[in-house]
């Protein structure tokens, strides 16, 4: 199995960047537009039903840079660490998976959500992300406990939470909007202790 790289860098460029043999999770940058721009175009329909509804100007480039910077300042006071996908090598933006709601203290706790661009959908990349995010959050980010909720229906991301050790906790109504109506959600944990490295993932 490949082993992780874990690199931390100064602030400029990256902050962080978390890698394997083929994929690399990093900080959003203004000069991913054009990637992040045709990747989430051509991803719409596939994407929406999944997530808040789109903004008017959800794809322009100066909301991507207001989004960027929003990133940035979340990073640096440890609310967030929102990260791209990319396969190494190709440098080619797949997705995003964002570690967030990070909560220190008594909790020690944080969310995760992700999204895949379709084309790159069902291929095992949100494993292989979900695999690298693991061990930074607990060994890095020294938390104790993961959590994700997903929409009933989708049945594709509570199969890749299962099999990386997420364990079913419950149910919440109307949990969070999503594409304009508000959706119930079932929440999934892993706690640190828990934690073991997951094999043969598929998202």
């Amino acid at each position: 199995m490949t082993r992780s790289v874990f690199r931390f860098l100064s602030r400029q460029p990256d902050p962080v960047e978390i890698a394997n043999a083929t994929h690399l999770l990093r900080l959003p940058k203004t000069s991913d537009y054009r990637q992040w721009y045709q990747l989430r175009s051509e991803s719409r329909a596939f994407l929406e039903p999944w997530e808040p509804t789109w903004r008017t100007d959800e794809m322009t480039e100066s909301a991507f840079r207001t989004r960027v910077i929003r990133n940035e300042q979340e990073f640096a006071s440890g609310q967030a660490v929102p990260l791209f996908i990319f396969l190494r090598g190709e440098d080619q933006l797949i997705g995003g998976l964002t570690i967030g709601y990070i909560r220190r203290g008594a909790a020690q706790c944080c969310m995760i959500g992700y999204w895949m661009g379709e084309r790159y959908a069902g291929k095992g990349h949100m494993a292989q992300a979900v695999k690298l995010a693991i061990p930074y959050i607990f060994s890095s980010l020294q938390l104790h406990r993961i959590e994700a909720a997903c929409i009933p229906e989708n049945h594709r991301s509570i199969r890749l939470l299962e099999k990386a050790g997420f364990q079913r906790e419950g149910y919440l109504r109307e949990y969070l909007k999503i594409n304009g109506q508000w959706r119930d959600h079932l929440m999934f944990s892993l706690i640190s202790q828990d934690s073991v490295q997951p094999k043969n993932l598929s998202d």
